[in-house]
């Protein structure tokens, strides 16, 4: 929707339920830049557009911080510096297939334009990407060890004096689910834990995310492989963020004012009206939206059938319906060990077998498709067949059909393009915004109904 005073409203919601519980400091916002379509990450992001992305942050910081940052502030830590979209292939640096950080386009100063603008709103904390840059004159190990890009770029060059914590897991090997994964040491993976250490340390950093080995740094500092002075440093940062944030004098919390504030019923109705502004109209050809037809008869498909039954009236079979609803994933394809199948990577298609099912379906009875867009689609088929095609970011069964029923008004536009195959997505280059040839849809599409 591209509004800074709803993201405002959203961090502000949440500084309020996080001081609530005790929680000072938040591991959001991620304003990487939605620029390579495969990328599982993109979820979490404000999308391909660098200008609007800077404005959404500088909202988001002021609605975490406040004004100043103290006692009733909750800390932003962004990510993830310098820019963690353009990821060769789309695959993402939690894994080690997908280490390389690449930018064929020359747009890595482009990428750093949000993170400029979360430094000029005042964020107090930066959290550094695994990935490991190629072919720039940056070296080419991972951000968190990276003295140019923590020390060289973020502190001395955009005058950055907060706290840097590194992702999780940069040092030491870890068993996630019952699997070990390796350290996110890329570009380091020789060096022992220690000499990891020192690397960041070096580099800038001030607190390992994740990582449980106070010893190690103890231990630099004995050998002198660590000078005092340098962990001095980054004590100071740490203890003048506590002392601001009021941890000293009242570190406590009210658990009756606790269980009164989070989730108050006015913080769920804003969460539900921005689900319903969100949703964005991609084709309506027919003019088939908003519905007006009293209680017509529906078939459903992966929407909460006790929902649907208040709009119209349930049918077992598609050919007996005036409508069909069907709600849908951006596809991906499946990976083996269990904490990388929560990356939804790969391929943007849907295998033939399911495309087939969901184009019979679109033959059978006009259908409503809603496709949420946790990355950019390849559907071309199904824009061209559909009655009518909505995209959503996270939305309700119940927030889709009061759009659907002209209950509520959509406001949204895409946050990237859609493209029109895998072909132009392997072609395009990670870096670039909205770089595939002929998409289906652009950058900003949306309809009004």
């Amino acid at each position: 929707m591209g509004d800074p005073e709803l993201v405002f409203a959203f961090a502000d919601t949440v500084r309020r339920e996080y001081l609530a519980v005790g929680f000072r400091v938040a591991l959001h916002p991620q304003i990487d830049l939605a620029t390579e379509p495969r990328w599982a990450r993109q979820t979490g992001t404000f999308g391909s557009d660098a200008t609007l992305t800077g404005e959404l942050v500088q909202a988001y910081v002021r609605g975490l911080q406040g004004p100043v940052l103290g006692p009733e502030s909750v800390s932003a830590m962004v990510k993830h510096f310098p820019g963690g979209g353009p990821q060769k292939d789309g695959e993402d640096p939690h894994f080690a297939h997908g280490r390389e950080q690449v930018y064929p386009g020359g747009m890595r100063e482009h990428h750093l334009e949000p993170f400029k603008a979360a430094v000029a709103a005042g964020c107090a904390q930066m959290m550094p990407y695994y990935g490991q840059p190629m072919g720039t004159d940056w070296e080419e190990v991972g951000f968190g060890f990276n003295k140019g890009v923590v020390t060289g770029l973020l502190r001395e060059e955009l005058g950055f004096d907060g706290i840097v914590c590194t992702d999780w897991g940069l040092l030491n090997d870890a068993a996630i689910f019952g699997e070990v994964h390796p350290a996110r040491a890329w570009g380091l993976e020789h060096l022992t834990v220690a000499e990891r250490a020192s690397r960041a340390l070096d580099a800038g950093c001030d607190q390992f995310g994740g990582e449980q080995c106070p010893e190690v740094v103890v231990e630099l500092v004995r050998s002198g492989r660590v000078t005092e002075d340098r962990i001095d440093a980054s004590v100071r940062r740490l203890l003048r963020e506590k002392f601001v944030l009021g941890l000293f004098e009242d570190p406590y919390v009210d658990p009756d004012a606790a269980a009164e504030t989070v989730g108050r019923a006015d913080f769920t109705a804003l969460g539900a009206a921005a689900q319903r502004r969100s949703l964005t109209v991609l084709t309506n050809p027919g003019g088939l939206l908003p519905l007006t037809a009293a209680r017509p008869k529906l078939y459903v498909r992966n929407v909460d059938e006790a929902v649907a039954a208040a709009y119209g009236e349930l049918v077992a079979d598609p050919a007996a319906a005036d409508l069909a609803i069907l709600r849908l994933r951006t596809p991906y394809e499946p990976r083996e060990n269990i904490f990388e199948s929560y990356f939804h990577s790969g391929s943007l298609a849907f295998p033939e077998p399911e495309l087939a099912e969901i184009l019979a379906l679109l033959d059978t009875v006009p259908t409503l498709v809603c496709i949420n867009l946790e990355r950019a689609a390849v559907i071309p088929e199904i824009a061209e067949r559909a009655a009518a095609l909505i995209a959503d970011y996270g939305a309700s069964d119940a927030a889709l059909l009061d759009v659907s029923f002209g209950t509520s008004v959509p406001e949204g536009r895409l946050p990237f393009e859609l493209p029109r195959s895998m072909a132009a997505v392997a072609a395009s280059r990670p870096d670039v915004p909205n770089d595939t040839e002929n998409p289906v849809f652009p950058h900003g599409h949306g309809l009004k109904l």
